[in-house]
């Protein structure tokens, strides 16, 4: 698989002319004839939120040259069928690793299985997948979703009770991510579970907002001037709890702990913290993009011929205006 020199450039040219991939695998025109130099292949969703770019960006960091890696990359552009052809791509170029970031879970039996013929492992980062055999991809790097979900419907609970509200009426809207994605899903699940264990949580509405800034404001906007009530926003990533306070600002409502609605969010990022310091993101569940080292480490046991675990679940926290200040946000990589 290493090393193949110019018959794998000719390959890379022929496909990066045939295939609609707008540029976004990389050349091999300068490729290194380093016979000891690791192909990794990695398809990335595309960059459709602030968290999204850090995980690029990890894995950019990672897989250098310094560190004895190439790394062709392949922008998904949010397109399921972009990404099975960037994986069979990868596939006819002999890399020597593939990675993805799925976009959703289903539909990758087919491609998986053209992999595992051609014995290139395959790791999976951020999202899972649902596949009827397990063996089809070697590992797994991501976070728990459905903790998550759990997480911010206890701190929810809890935020209810200290101000005295827990028997109130509670309004909510739902912002769902990309439908059928696993953080999508799993974030669902636990705001469902807190629907289903509370009686005066009533959902009154439920919008697409795609992980997207642009998006979801607009579905709020439109929900604002509908008169749809509501007194917490749960916000699938911080791109759409941006949407959500720019449309609300638009408004003239107060956001916040102390405002009209609680806006609870997940990802954590440097600019999602700042909104949470300043109070108008109430809640900020921790999702960590920072997957290239663990990648890393897998594919470095698979070369000693060792097995890595199947999951490899990140550490992830959450945060409040209480327990931030500028110094943590200017401290975190992303």
């Amino acid at each position: 698989m290493k090393g193949l020199g110019t018959r794998r450039k000719l390959l890379a040219l022929y496909l990066g002319l045939a295939l609609p991939f707008g540029g976004c695998i990389a050349s091999h025109e300068d490729e290194q004839e380093n016979k000891d130099m690791i192909v990794v292949g990695f398809s990335e969703v595309g960059a459709e939120s602030d968290w999204r770019v850090a995980n690029t960006e990890s894995m950019r960091n990672t897989f250098t040259e310094e560190a004895g890696y190439e790394l062709m990359f392949h922008d998904a552009k949010q397109k399921q069928d972009n990404q099975i052809t960037a994986i069979r791509n990868y596939i006819l170029q002999e890399v020597d690793y593939i990675v993805f970031a799925p976009i959703v879970e289903t539909g990758w039996d087919e491609v998986l299985e053209e992999a595992r013929e051609a014995q290139i492992p395959v790791i999976v980062v951020d999202r899972m997948i649902s596949v009827c055999d397990q063996s089809l991809y070697t590992a797994w790097v991501g976070s728990d979703f459905r903790a998550e979900g759990d997480a911010a419907v206890k701190w929810l609970d809890e935020k209810l009770i200290e101000q005295g509200r827990d028997q109130e009426e509670i309004r909510i809207v739902h912002v769902l991510g990309t439908e059928g994605a696993s953080a999508q899903l799993g974030r669902t699940a636990g705001l469902e579970a807190g629907l289903k264990a509370h009686s005066n949580w009533k959902l009154t509405a439920r919008v697409m907002g795609e992980f997207t800034q642009a998006k979801t404001y607009e579905v709020i906007l439109d929900l604002l001037d509908q008169g749809t009530e509501m007194d917490v926003i749960y916000c699938e990533n911080d791109n759409s709890a941006f949407g959500a306070i720019q449309a609300l600002e638009e408004k003239g409502i107060c956001c916040g702990p102390e405002g009209d609605v609680l806006i609870i969010s997940f990802d954590a990022t440097r600019a999602g913290l700042t909104y949470c310091m300043e109070g108008k993101i109430a809640l900020d569940v921790e999702c960590n993009p920072l997957h290239g080292p663990r990648v890393k480490s897998i594919i470095e046991q698979l070369e000693e011929g060792k097995s890595p675990e199947k999951q490899w679940f990140v550490p992830e926290t959450y945060f409040t205006r209480e327990n931030l200040n500028q110094e943590l946000i200017d401290s975190r990589e992303y």
